[in-house]
């Protein structure tokens, strides 16, 4: 027993030296590209890597995200508008980023894109539902790494895509759970093909933190608002007990 403890010691302190060899060292002047920054994890994930001292790109959706995340920043975290569901926008970020990396390539991409995701039974939903999530959550993703790819490629950087567990169960909540396997389809393949140019490529599976978790209320609203908008035929094959419950 006593043999089986010391051994189980000795692995753990190999284990954390091997992990320990893996931490990047020397952040001055490497560029990490992180999306979704104006709340929650990306806004979070850009402040932090602000303090370790990586130069952050950091892309928001709205002026006064930006403007919210560079007055709690270092001078050199940067700020981009970035609508990932419109392909100009997407250009100009690229355009962004590859004149800030000035010809050095870039270190690293953090994908972190949730659009908004209906919660509702899948006929309640409309097409645009589905659009209003994987517009955002994995064509605009797809859209913006393909065109970062020949950055990342002259840097040897990384990808990593940061995905909610949450849609890799069977849960009702129209295009989420599609963007979500969508996403790991898209970056298993690319991991492999991107190994031959030394760029990495990660998933990230995190569960729930307390700025993303959807409040009751909230999804009751948008419920009762996607329930009025239903023909009276299928609230009729529903009927009123199925929704109050």
């Amino acid at each position: 027993l006593h043999i089986a403890i010391l051994a189980s010691i000795l692995s753990l302190i190999i284990y954390w030296l091997i992990r320990d060899n893996y931490r990047v060292r020397n952040v001055n002047g490497k560029h990490v590209f992180i999306t979704s920054c104006d709340t929650g994890l990306g806004n979070s994930l850009a402040k932090r890597l602000d303090k370790m001292g990586f130069c952050v790109i950091a892309a928001c959706a709205t002026e006064k995200g930006g403007q919210e995340l560079q007055s709690c920043s270092s001078l050199s975290l940067k700020t981009v508008d970035l609508n990932l569901a419109d392909s100009n926008s997407i250009a100009r970020a690229v355009v962004f980023v590859g004149k800030q990396t000035a010809g050095k390539g870039l270190f690293g991409l953090v994908n972190h894109a949730e659009g908004a995701a209906p919660v509702a039974p899948t006929d309640w939903l409309s097409i645009e539902d589905f659009h209003s999530v994987l517009d955002v959550s994995l064509l605009g993703l797809i859209e913006i790494t393909l065109k970062l790819l020949p950055l990342l490629k002259k840097a040897k950087g990384r990808v990593v895509n940061l995905i909610n567990t949450k849609g890799l169960v069977a849960f009702i909540e129209g295009g989420y759970g599609l963007s979500t396997w969508g996403i790991e389809a898209f970056s298993d393949p690319l991991r492999i093909e991107m190994r031959h140019f030394g760029v990495k490529v990660s998933i990230v599976e995190h569960g729930f933190f307390e700025a993303g978790v959807a409040n009751s209320d909230v999804i009751e609203k948008h419920l009762l608002r996607l329930w009025n908008r239903l023909t009276s035929e299928t609230r009729d094959s529903y009927g009123e007990k199925y929704f109050v419950e």
